[in-house]
């Protein structure tokens, strides 16, 4: 039976998020590689990657689309100027998989998704699970919608995954970034949290940190949490964080390893 895979590239990956829109070229190329080799090993993995929009979206949100929402109609300036910066990164990030000879196709939510106060409510999915079906690897990412309450909002892409992932149902959701796991101690470091389940979470929830620059979506906190209210609703489904900086790791746990955090019910 094949495997369907969610991969998020995290925005503090690909880009580094303590410089304006500032992608890490070598690092994506390094990344499409790998995930091509990936894919050579395991020819019955069906992989749906998303990927973060890093320096690009969260500072564009910071600078021009502060409140999240239309107030007035030069918001939609904003709006798009952050649309905008979140398609750029993600050219770059479908360029490095073409050079790779990763087949993606960018499926831009913006113009697919509607939401009504920040949660997805329609979702055209036909186009991205034909790109699935057909070998093609669909490619998500943390962009704008319009929104039915708000005018217009930011959806992360862990908000986007959340609900692919009760449509599609994947075996496995990983999210490679810079952290090497979920830290009860962040931003000390010293205690990795191996395994993160419901009935764990509040003994770790006041110390787990948020994140590695700028981040208008919440950081490791709000990552964790979404995720765990995923794995309730798909029991069988895991969730593992985990560092994509090491390089190789990205490939060894799309092949089955498994390194960082698991999160999973009890």
């Amino acid at each position: 039976m094949d495997e369907i895979i969610f991969l998020k590239l995290g925005g503090s990956l690909i880009t580094d998020k303590t410089q304006p829109y500032t992608v890490r070229r070598d690092k994506l190329s390094e990344l499409a590689r790998e995930i091509k080799s990936a894919r050579a090993r395991t020819p019955g993995l069906r992989l749906v990657i998303g990927h973060g929009s890093g320096s690009f979206g969260h500072y564009a949100v910071t600078e021009h689309y502060p409140n999240l929402e239309i107030r007035e109609k030069k918001d939609w300036l904003g709006f798009n100027e952050v649309w905008y910066r979140a398609s750029q990164l993600n050219r770059y990030v479908v360029e490095a998989f073409h050079d790779a000879g990763v087949p993606a196709m960018a499926i831009q939510p913006s113009a697919a998704v509607i939401s009504k106060n920040g949660v997805i409510r329609n979702w055209e999915l036909a186009p991205l699970v034909s790109a699935l079906n057909a070998g093609i690897v669909p490619m998500i990412y943390g962009d704008m919608t319009f929104d039915i309450t708000k005018g217009g909002t930011v959806l992360s892409t862990e908000a986007l995954m959340f609900y692919l992932a009760q449509q599609i149902r994947p075996q496995r959701i990983l999210l490679a970034g810079l952290e090497a796991a979920v830290w009860a101690d962040f931003p000390a470091r010293r205690q990795r949290v191996e395994k993160v389940t419901p009935g764990n979470y509040d003994a770790v929830a006041g110390k787990v940190g948020g994140s590695h620059g700028t981040d208008v979506t919440g950081g490791m906190k709000s990552k964790v949490e979404e995720m765990l209210r995923l794995v309730q609703t798909i029991p069988q489904m895991t969730v593992q964080i985990f560092s994509g900086e090491e390089s190789g790791n990205v490939e060894r746990v799309l092949n089955g390893a498994v390194l960082g955090t698991l999160i999973a019910r009890d």
